[in-house]
């Protein structure tokens, strides 16, 4: 198997983002939540985004302590 080059794009204890280059050099896109992982070509990761990005400005954090 040869080596697919990787670079985590953000990570917590739990969960993380990263981003592989393929050996026909499409870049992709993954998600590992616990035992589950998305995995996204180039085109899949930009609609998630889209899907995400009027979600996370409508979500409130919730205070600290409630």
């Amino acid at each position: 198997m040869s080596d697919v080059p990787m670079t985590v794009l953000q990570e917590t204890e739990n969960y993380s983002v990263w981003q592989a280059k393929e050996p026909d050099g499409e870049i992709t896109y993954h998600i590992e939540l616990g035992q589950v992982t998305l995995h996204f070509f180039a085109d899949e990761w930009q609609e998630f985004k889209q899907l995400l990005e009027p979600v996370l400005k409508s979500v409130k954090a919730p205070k600290k302590g409630n």
